[in-house]
């Protein structure tokens, strides 16, 4: 494969690069604050999963904006509407999340960062979608 076709690659799939490494990111920072908040801490799984959860969607809004769809709405009025879509997208995905940890964690007893992780999987796919289809299209 040549440089030409890699260049064009890169810049076709641009959007899903930049989301697979800031959702990765964005992972990492989730299983990192759930860890410290869950072990550390001792807030419990579904507290802890919680918080991580803030922590890291506020930093995904951020990066997701600025850097993967880049958006282009600057008047407030699109930005508070593309943050409440964001938010409640990734809501819906936290409830995702928090019904893994609670079945498989709670009450199947499951290694709780191996179901995790799992999750975030899931999560990061279905946020994907939601973003690059509905809130930054």
């Amino acid at each position: 494969m040549n440089f030409d076709k890699i260049k064009h690659l890169i810049y076709r799939y641009r959007d899903v690069i930049s989301y697979g490494f800031f959702g990765a990111c964005s992972t990492l920072l989730n299983i990192a604050a759930y860890y410290v908040l869950a072990y550390q801490f001792h807030f419990g799984t579904i507290i802890s999963t919680i918080f991580a959860w803030v922590f890291a969607v506020l930093f995904a809004y951020v990066v997701n904006r600025l850097f993967v769809f880049q958006s282009q709405v600057r008047d407030a009025k699109g930005v508070i509407r593309e943050f409440y879509m964001f938010m409640g997208c990734r809501l819906g995905s936290e409830l995702l999340d928090i019904a893994a940890m609670y079945f498989f964690v709670d009450c199947m007893h499951y290694n709780d960062m191996i179901i995790k992780t799992a999750a975030n999987v899931m999560v990061i796919i279905v946020n994907y979608i939601a973003s690059k289809f509905f809130i930054f299209k």
